[in-house]
């Protein structure tokens, strides 16, 4: 299923090119993660707490544009 991005004030990002790069980004994303969590499974490190640990990480990204 296709996300459609939405500004803060809940119109919709149309623009072809921020669409590829947010596409690109998360792509590049998922694979970093699959990477991490295969290599913590093959540590023997325990699957849901390695999900609970990412889900961690994304909890504490930090809006640097919230701050100007």
């Amino acid at each position: 299923m296709e996300t459609i991005w939405r500004r803060p004030d809940g119109s919709i990002v149309a623009c072809t090119e921020k669409i590829k790069v947010l596409r690109e980004n998360l792509e590049e994303l998922r694979q970093m993660a699959q990477d991490a969590f295969e290599d913590a499974l093959l540590m023997e490190c325990e699957e849901s707490q390695i999900r609970a640990v990412f889900q961690d990480v994304i909890a504490r990204l930090e809006n640097p544009y919230n701050k100007l």
